[in-house]
């Protein structure tokens, strides 16, 4: 089964428990992809779906925290909630010291050693820890093998 087909059956046993949050929260990703199918005219794979979820979750963790900052509790409860609900349908996500791994490893592979060439390594990384790692995180732990 899919992601798609997944999201689909997860969003008919939300309907049948009446878990209304979960239903809306599975609609909004579902109106993301089919928008996405419609404008490129086909249907996307796991992959491509992956890369929804991961842009989801970062658009929901990028508003809790304004909400904390504006002392909005019941935003911010939502926006954990949602969070939590997208947050099954992504593979585990990588530690930080399973990341230092990987970096360590490309910029062996890659001969990176100055900040001058965190371009040519952050483009090796990427693909190995897409989906898997923040974007965010990644670049920290670079950072601090590049300085």
């Amino acid at each position: 089964m899919n992601l798609s087909e997944r999201l689909n059956e997860d969003m008919k046993q939300a309907m049948k428990s009446r878990d209304k949050f979960k239903l809306s929260t599975i609609r909004m990703i579902r109106s993301t992809i089919m928008n996405l199918e419609i404008d490129l005219k086909r249907t996307l794979d796991d992959s491509e779906v992956l890369e929804i979820l991961g842009r989801e979750i970062k658009q929901r963790k990028d508003a809790l925290q304004e909400f904390e900052k504006a002392g909005r509790d019941d935003l911010s409860a939502n926006a954990k909630a949602e969070i939590e609900i997208v947050g099954q349908y992504l593979p585990a996500q990588l530690t930080e010291e399973e990341i230092k791994v990987i970096v360590q490893q490309t910029i062996h592979e890659t001969g990176a050693s100055s900040k001058a060439e965190m371009g040519k390594l952050m483009s090796a990384l990427m693909p190995k820890v897409k989906g898997l790692a923040d974007g965010k995180l990644v670049n920290q732990v670079v950072q601090q093998f590049l300085q």
